[in-house]
Parts: C-alpha cells; structure tokens; sequence
C-alpha cells in the first residue's frame, strides 16, 4: 500500500503537469503543483482550469477543498520538503526536429540546491535517451536520485488513463556516482501509484525514455499504413471498416488505431518522431520505416484536399469550403499540429475560402474564420468537411445543411456519418476506404456548383 501523505512537488501546470499533480493528489498524496506563470497559478488557486480536459476541473476542486493540492508561483520554494519532484516541462522540436529539452534543464539547475536530501527528481517530460543522466549530472547532488517516469496520457482521456494505466514504467540507473540506492528509489517512486491496478516495468532510464518516443511512433506508424490501406481499399472495391474488422480481431494487431483519418497530428505524434528520427540520426541510425510514416502522412493531407478539389470539378479557387472539426482530435480544444488546419492552410494555398467550426475552439485560427455553430459554418459553403469526429456532428440537422450549403458534397474524413442519411437529404457522401454504396446515386442536385 503507498504511504498516505507523501509530499510531493509537480513543476508544470501544463497539460502532463496539471493532470499528474491533481491525479496525485486524488490518490492521497500531498501535492505542491509549480509553474512560472503567475497569472496562470492564481487562476488555479482559484479552481479555474485552463485545459479542456474530462473530470480534470472536478479533481483539481476536490483537491484544494482537501488542501491536498496547492500551487506555487515558481520552482524552489515547491521542492524544499518534497520526497519526489516531478519535472513536467515541455519538450518542443527544435531546429531539424531535435527535442529542445531546454526548459527541463533550465528547472533543474534552478531547483539543484533546494532539493532536500534524499529525494528523487522524477522525469515526466518526454526526453531524448540519455536526458536523465545529463540531469544527474548538472544537479552534482549525490544525494538526490534521477528516476524517468514517462507517461501515456492520451488527450481527452488523461484522466482516465492515469488512473487506469495499461503500465508504469520507472527507470533508473545503478551505476551512477550517488549515495542513494536506486532500486530502492525507484521501488519508492513505483509505490506513489500502489493504489493503481497496473503492472510497473523497471527499466534504464535511457530504456524509459525511448520507449516512450518508440510508443508514440509505433502508433503513427499504424495510424499512416490503415491510411494507405484505406486508399487501396478504394481503388479495389473493398471496404476498409469490413478490412479493419477483419484486423481488429488478431491479438497481434489490435483493434485501436485502425481508423482512418485525416491524418495524424497533435502536440505528440509529429514532436516526437521527428525527434526519435534526430536521436536515431545521432545514433548512425536509419529508421526507414518511420521516414515513411511521416511522408504517407503528409500525403493523407493531400487526399483530402485532392478529393475538395475533385468533388469542385478540379477547382478550389473562388470556392468556399466549411470544415467541421478544427482541434487534433475530438474531447480537446488542442489545435497543435491539427491535421484539420493543416488541411486548411493547403485549401487556402489554392484561393479556397475556409470556414469552420468545432465546438471547442470558439475563435478565429489562421486562414480559417471560424462560425458560432455548424450550420453557419456551412451557409454558402461549395463542400463540406468532417475532420475531428465530435459525436453532435453524427446528429446534425443534415437536410437543414442541404438547404444551407450552396454545394452538395459532404468529405467525411473520419466516415462518422451515414451515407443513406446524406443520401436522403440530397448530399453526396464521401468517405475513407469505401466504395460509393450502391444504393447511392451520385451526381449533382444543383447544376453548376461544381467548379
């Protein structure tokens, strides 16, 4: 059983930091959450959360009517009583996708001589191999231990997936010039999350740090080849949600992953295989397979525009195009790396006017002016296009839509809606991987709005 009431210090009230620090507290340990930001720790005092996260808001209240959870403007005064500190910080590519792990040295050096003896500096932050000894070195405190924790926080779901991980990883090193016991650290590090039903793997730290990097990538990976499955899939008549079925029950494939989409993006997927390809480059390494991921992924983009531009009669100049969906992935307000306005930024390089709309981005983004709700978005709109797959899409008003637009195709590019009910409301389906169902008779119901 963990010991109630261990004292901890989270640095970083970002996304990873904000999440652990409030998940930690729930789990019954006394929690001191720091960032830089003043502004931003006063509006967390106040219970104010800033990330579009489910059940986040409700644990950070719970937590500081349990004076369990507090924040600190700044670093040092955090870390003075804590038994493990959490370096939550982010870790942006940098110049040719290098991880630009700056800030996360910058923390350590600034907390070095307030770390009390004995404690563990515990690395959150996604980290090149290599990064936790570096900070073992620049602390120069041989007292203090440096044990890698990565973690595995889908967006929309961080939660949930902290509390329920699938593993939890703790790396650390035996052969470093310190007067701690590693291995009883990191059994000490492990025992924060005792109460969580899940299998702990010990590891290298630099094991840890790359098996983070090579977690994210293997799911790009997977996400880019159903890609091109899809695209085959349409060139051959067969189906890629019967095609997945199929895959989904192989115990060595797995059925998460398999939807094809608009490409992958996010603050995640594209930072971090740009930098395992950096660290493998440093490596002497090639991962081929990798580099071709990146480039299908950059193609799948293209797909979609290829296939505005087909439904136009080859011309996206002068047209007018709504997007539905504007954030990476539904459940967030995240427009990081969005395939959704990278998509838009291509149609726009053609004179396309775009506009949008998704319930959780509420203001105008580059090149895209975005509406107040969903059937604004496609007033006058030549096409429509569904790129992050939140549910209220799946129960719009699609008849309403046929009488606003001025066009009559709808790119469903995550295949969320039902092609009959388009059908019936006079649009033209389009989706992902699939033939046009036979029951749909295509063509255009508004002569000459294709251009």
């Amino acid at each position: 059983m963990t010991t109630p009431g261990r004292r901890v210090a989270v640095i970083g009230a970002g996304y990873v930091g904000l999440t652990t620090a409030a998940c930690l507290a729930a789990l019954g340990h006394r929690v001191r959450c720091a960032d830089r930001d003043a502004d931003l720790i006063g509006r967390l005092r106040r219970g104010q959360v800033h990330i579009l996260e489910p059940g986040l808001d409700g644990l950070v209240s719970e937590g500081l009517a349990a004076s369990c959870l507090r924040f600190d403007a700044g670093s040092r005064g955090a870390v003075t009583d804590a038994e493990a500190v959490f370096l939550c910080l982010p870790t942006p590519a940098g110049p040719g996708g290098a991880p630009d792990v700056s800030a996360v040295m910058a923390v350590a050096a600034e907390i070095a001589g307030a770390l009390p003896p004995g404690c563990a500096v515990v690395v959150k932050s996604t980290v090149p191999p290599g990064t936790a000894a570096r900070i073992a070195a620049l602390l120069g405190r041989p007292d203090v231990a440096v044990v890698s924790n990565p973690e595995f926080l889908r967006e929309g779901f961080a939660v949930t997936d902290f509390l329920n991980p699938d593993r939890i990883v703790v790396g650390f090193d035996t052969d470093t010039d310190t007067d701690t016991d590693a291995g009883g650290v990191a059994q000490r590090i492990a025992s924060l999350f005792a109460r969580l039903a899940a299998p702990v793997v010990f590891t290298s730290t630099a094991s840890a740090e790359l098996a983070k990097y090579a977690a994210n990538c293997f799911l790009a990976v997977k996400l880019s080849y159903i890609n091109e499955i899809a695209g085959l899939c349409e060139r051959t008549g067969a189906d890629i949600s019967e095609v997945t079925e199929v895959l989904s029950h192989d115990p060595r494939i797995g059925a998460s992953h398999l939807q094809p989409g608009p490409g992958w993006g996010g603050p995640c997927l594209p930072k971090d295989t740009w930098a395992i390809l950096h660290v493998a480059s440093a490596a002497s390494s090639d991962l081929g397979l990798l580099r071709a991921a990146l480039a299908a992924n950059q193609r799948q983009l293209r797909i979609i525009v290829d296939k505005a531009r087909l439904a136009l009669g080859g011309r996206l100049a002068g047209s007018r195009i709504a997007l539905l969906g504007l954030a990476f992935k539904v459940g967030t307000a995240d427009l990081r790396e969005s395939s959704a306005l990278a998509i838009a930024e291509l149609l726009g390089a053609e004179q396309a006017r775009v506009t949008g709309y998704d319930p959780a981005v509420h203001t105008d983004v580059a090149g895209v002016w975005v509406a107040s709700d969903p059937y604004e978005a496609v007033t006058g709109a030549d096409a429509a296009v569904l790129l992050t797959e939140w549910p209220e899409f799946g129960m719009l008003d699609w008849t309403r839509i046929s009488g606003l637009m001025a066009g009559d195709t709808v790119i469903d590019a995550r295949n969320q809606l039902d092609p009959a009910v388009l059908d019936r409301a006079g649009l033209r389906w389009q989706g992902l991987g699939q033939s046009s169902p036979s029951h749909i008779k295509w063509g255009s119901r508004r002569p000459g709005c294709a251009r």
